[in-house]
């Protein structure tokens, strides 16, 4: 007999994946089975092994009817596995997670309730809306602008009589946006000069604010083509959007950006430009295949006879490192040996491994730190330098050209990825802006995508020199060539065009 499962009914948050608890996301972390909707993010599932089910709803069109989704459910715990039911905001607030949690009570199934953040209040304060305000709003009201799909009158929704000093909210009434706001003019004498607002896809990158009054609200809302998922606002607080308005207002605000690192390094580009309100398109167009040669390990076991270990990149360190590793050895054994890296990023992935440079480059190129090893005098010197085999000869040529003994072992390929999803590649092209942080990442992108209206952002000379000679002139190119450099040569472009 097999031991029934656990259900976690979860709410996901209204849409920005850091608004997730970190009790549902230690949920997901356990779970065998997460059955999501249309409303949680898919970022928050993005790379789970584990069996994912969609059963979305979205505007009136069901993957599953609800009967259906309570069966799946139910089937899954008592297979005996841990199951994570995934709701949008939260599963208590207008998500029939009442209704679900009744089913696995008639079953004897074991559950859990997350709450989640709800759109209600989380939408709003990311237009600069506040629910509640000392001055204008002291309780407030959410209503459903949706009826049932078995009611028996056209329009079944009861609405609130007028209170001045209230806020009004409805959660899916996109639909009914007009008979709401009509109605309660109407009905129940509402001032047709009441401020009213509607946010769409609240919280998120694409998020749309619209602002009027009941009188004009449904007609703003058709002209800014807001549809669902939205909530309405209804109340004097929207008059605080004006001045509280934060979200929206961030130099990347909506920017569709397509990050080309490796999977294993996208995420620090990716956070920081989300910060500033882009939304992230991740397309790693290089994939780093190590390489499994004789004479890598033939330069790591007389690495106490190199004067220099010379790193050119974060993916050079970590492959050095885990063939280190695979020795038996760890940062003792550089002793003596002085150590040099292009870049800060580089130099940071050496720290994380105990080994602090004694030589980085100013720029993030290979003649800065040819330039600065030459000063160093390094004629007669015997050099390590582990790399791509795509790496540019620049570096290697020089000092050989400086009098150094130079051993060049080549660490590993960067090859295009063979399991990009279409969709991907599709967003990818028609995105607003695409980064380029390596001339490999602009090769690999062209290939897969030859003609795109993007502008083209690159961290630094070289990979901008790639990108003019198979598309053109780069429109941004960081002056610091760093992540944090193309981050704020980006931000910079784009607000001296606001």
């Amino acid at each position: 007999m097999s031991t029934i499962g656990k259900v976690y009914l979860a709410g996901a948050g209204p849409g920005d994946p850091g608004l997730i608890t970190i009790r549902a996301i230690e949920a997901l972390r356990e779970a065998d089975c997460i059955i999501y909707d249309f409303l949680a993010n898919p970022e928050l599932i993005s790379g789970e092994n584990k069996e994912l089910i969609y059963v979305g709803k979205k505007g009136g069109d069901h993957t599953l009817p609800q009967e259906e989704i309570n069966r799946l459910i139910v089937e899954k715990a008592k297979s005996g596995k841990t199951v994570v039911r995934l709701k949008g905001g939260d599963p208590y607030i207008f998500g029939r997670g009442g209704e679900e949690a009744e089913e696995l009570v008639r079953h004897g199934i074991p559950f859990e309730i997350i709450p989640g953040i709800s759109s209600f209040y989380s939408a709003p304060a990311y237009a600069g809306i506040p629910v509640t305000h000392r001055d204008w709003a002291n309780r407030f009201e959410v209503i459903t602008g949706h009826r049932r799909s078995d009611a028996t009158e056209a329009f079944e929704i009861t609405l609130p009589d007028y209170q001045p000093h209230k806020t009004f909210v409805f959660l899916m009434g996109m639909k009914n946006l007009g008979k709401i706001a009509h109605n309660m003019i109407s009905e129940k004498k509402f001032p047709a000069n009441t401020p009213a607002a509607v946010v769409s896809w609240g919280t998120t990158p694409r998020q749309i604010t619209t602002t009027g009054t009941l009188a004009d609200i449904a007609e703003r809302a058709a002209i800014a083509k807001i549809a669902a998922p939205a909530i309405i606002i209804i109340g004097e607080v929207v008059n605080m959007r004006n001045t509280l308005r934060w979200f929206d207002t961030r130099p990347l605000f909506g920017k569709k950006i397509v990050v080309t690192r490796t999977r294993e390094q996208a995420s620090e580009l990716s956070k920081k430009l989300a910060s500033l309100g882009a939304d992230i398109i991740e397309l790693p167009t290089i994939k780093i295949l190590p390489r499994n040669e004789r004479q890598i390990d033939e330069a790591i076991t007389r690495l106490l006879q190199f004067d220099w270990v010379v790193f050119t990149s974060q993916n050079a360190v970590e492959l050095f490192f885990n063939r280190l590793s695979a020795h038996r050895l760890d940062a003792r054994a550089f002793q003596s040996t002085r150590v040099a890296a292009i870049g800060p990023a580089t130099a940071k992935s050496l720290a994380s491994h105990g080994i602090l440079c004694d030589l980085i480059s100013e720029k993030f190129v290979a003649e800065s730190l040819l330039e600065a090893m030459e000063n160093q005098g390094i004629r007669g010197e015997k050099i390590l330098l582990p790399c791509a085999a795509e790496a540019r000869d620049v570096l290697y040529d020089g000092l050989l050209r400086a009098g150094a003994h130079v051993t060049r072992i080549f660490l590993y390929d960067t090859v295009l990825p063979d399991d990009l999803p279409e969709e991907i590649i599709h967003m990818s092209s028609c995105a607003d802006v695409v980064t380029f942080t390596s001339s490999s990442t602009a090769k690999n992108f062209f290939s897969l995508i030859q003609k795109s209206s993007a502008i083209f952002a690159c961290i630094g000379p070289v990979t901008a020199e790639t990108v003019r000679k198979l598309a053109g002139e780069p429109q941004i190119v960081a002056e610091n060539y760093t992540i944090d450099g193309l981050v704020e040569a980006i931000a910079s472009y784009f607000s001296k065009k606001s």
